[in-house]
């Protein structure tokens, strides 16, 4: 029974990212996490809203305030839902993403949580610009149009 509750490709998204930033530079990376973790994330119980990614001094990628819902079949060894969680990325990508940060104006936040066809969870972070109050206008106007010319295509 257990198993028709978890579903083959889960696809989480951090929908007000491209609503608030403007992506700059993306980048896949993996996650370190527990088993009751990845159990939680196959079932679609995780969140990345108020997420947000940083580099250490000693160049290590980490993610902060992710949520993943506690596993319910799990023991008392169950994890913490906004734990700390490392990132996996090499050293190279890792420091062009910190030049980037150097930057004024620029952040590293998650956009999407997703599991490969191997069955790895992956985070696609990037690297952002903040938009104003009238990019904001004109993607949303962008949206609109685009499910206008969707809908008439149906007709």
């Amino acid at each position: 029974m257990a198993k028709d509750k978890i579903q083959k490709s889960i696809v989480i998204k951090n929908r007000k990212a491209s609503y608030e930033y403007e992506f700059v530079d993306t980048l896949v990376v993996g996650i370190s996490l527990l088993g009751s973790e990845i159990k939680s994330i196959r079932q679609g119980k995780a969140s990345l809203q108020e997420a947000y990614c940083y580099i250490t001094e000693k160049m290590e990628l980490f993610i902060k305030k992710m949520h993943i819902a506690p596993y319910e079949q799990a023991t008392h060894y169950n994890h913490e839902p906004y734990r700390e969680r490392k990132l996996l990325a090499h050293k190279k990508e890792i420091r062009k993403f910190s030049d980037g940060l150097n930057e004024k104006g620029l952040t590293l936040i998650p956009a999407k949580l997703f599991i490969t066809d191997r069955g790895f969870v992956k985070l696609n972070i990037a690297l952002a610009k903040g938009k104003k109050l009238h990019d904001k206008r004109n993607s949303i106007k962008e949206k609109d149009n685009k499910r206008e010319l969707k809908r008439q295509q149906l007709l």
